[in-house]
């Protein structure tokens, strides 16, 4: 994992700011020239500074305003098939591997608490899940953000 300088924190502030901004755009806000600004989006970007442009598209939007938690129970040894399984199911948009009770944190959407349910059903049908507990989620009350990292890292320097 490599270090990110002033200008590449303030290239990542600048598109935390406007995500769609152009080289050109952002070569002018921060006063560098349009292939600085373009070697170090390539720079940032080669580096996985980037994560995938679907984390910003709303699943409500796609019809599936309700958000759950799953916390999953499973046997150790089958663990990586049962991830395989749970990646061809759609409403499922993210899962963690935890320590705790439960062994994974499965983030899914879905249209209304029925869909929920027989998500749930799909994912208890996979062999080696021995357990699931539902949370729905009321509200999202901090949306994901990075720029307070950005600005805590710019203070660091």
């Amino acid at each position: 994992m490599r270090s990110y300088d002033a200008v590449d924190l303030s290239l990542l502030t600048a598109l935390a700011d406007d995500p769609r901004a152009t080289i050109a755009a952002l070569a002018e806000r921060l006063r560098l020239s349009r292939n600085t600004v373009h070697a170090r989006l390539t720079r940032l970007e080669e580096s996985g500074a980037f994560l995938d442009f679907d984390r910003r598209i709303n699943p409500a939007a796609l019809g599936h305003p309700l958000t759950a938690f799953l916390e999953v129970t499973v046997r150790q040894r089958e663990l990586p098939a049962i991830v395989d399984r749970l990646a061809e199911i759609p409403e499922v948009v993210q899962a963690y591997g935890h320590s705790g009770a439960a062994d994974l944190r499965v983030h899914v959407v879905c249209r209304h608490t029925d869909h929920l349910f027989r998500i749930d059903a799909a994912i208890l049908a996979i062999d080696g899940v021995e357990r699931t507990e539902t949370s729905l989620s009321m509200g999202e009350l901090i949306p994901y953000r990075i720029r307070p990292l950005i600005e805590a890292a710019r203070r660091s320097l």
